[in-house]
């Protein structure tokens, strides 16, 4: 039986809880909380194992942080023998308009760090992703704080919203897989 595998990028420590940054964290735990799934920590990462209709899932967040995610990501990777096209890593993308999600099958890191690592450890972009827009809305040199910021208010009900969809889509992913997940999903605000 095939199993997957959903990495979620993020640092740890509860000052990055819930930032920006952190979105991949906060996408598979929600979707470890919808299917039963409870988080332990283990060797580079917290992770969680969850059967969704019969499909085998670790959920992975690395404890590595952000600049080291491909250690632990290759890591389960080889330990649970998943072939990587069952993968998808969640991650935040500046680039992407705050109501924007984008599953891809490969792509470059975009400059992002966690994908960087992640892509040098396994030599290869060809991966699957899902981009979880966070927008861009910050003064020139405020990047950082940014990123490792909090959403506001009122970008709050969109991110909720974009959570739920993400399930969906990962749930789509693991039934339909990848490009048809893709057609399904990538048109949609």
């Amino acid at each position: 039986m095939a199993k997957f595998m959903f990495v979620g990028l993020g640092n740890i420590g509860a000052e990055y809880a819930h930032t920006r940054h952190n979105i991949g964290f906060d996408v598979v735990t929600a979707f470890a909380h919808k299917h039963g799934g409870i988080f332990r920590v283990d060797r580079l990462a917290d992770v969680a194992q969850v059967s969704v209709k019969g499909k085998q899932v670790l959920l992975v967040k690395p404890t590595t942080y952000m600049n080291l995610s491909g250690k632990a990501y290759k890591y389960w990777l080889d330990k649970e023998k998943i072939a990587i096209e069952n993968t998808v890593t969640v991650v935040d993308d500046l680039a992407l308009p705050i109501e924007t999600l984008r599953l891809r099958g490969t792509g470059s890191d975009a400059g992002h760090n966690g994908l960087k690592d992640i892509q040098l450890t396994i030599g290869t972009q060809a991966y699957p992703k899902l981009r979880f827009g966070i927008g861009s809305n910050f003064p020139k040199g405020q990047q950082v704080p940014f990123v490792l910021g909090k959403f506001t208010a009122a970008e709050q009900p969109v991110v909720d919203q974009k959570i739920n969809t993400s399930i969906e889509i990962l749930e789509s992913f693991l039934h339909i897989g990848l490009e048809k997940t893709m057609n399904l999903f990538n048109q949609k605000k």
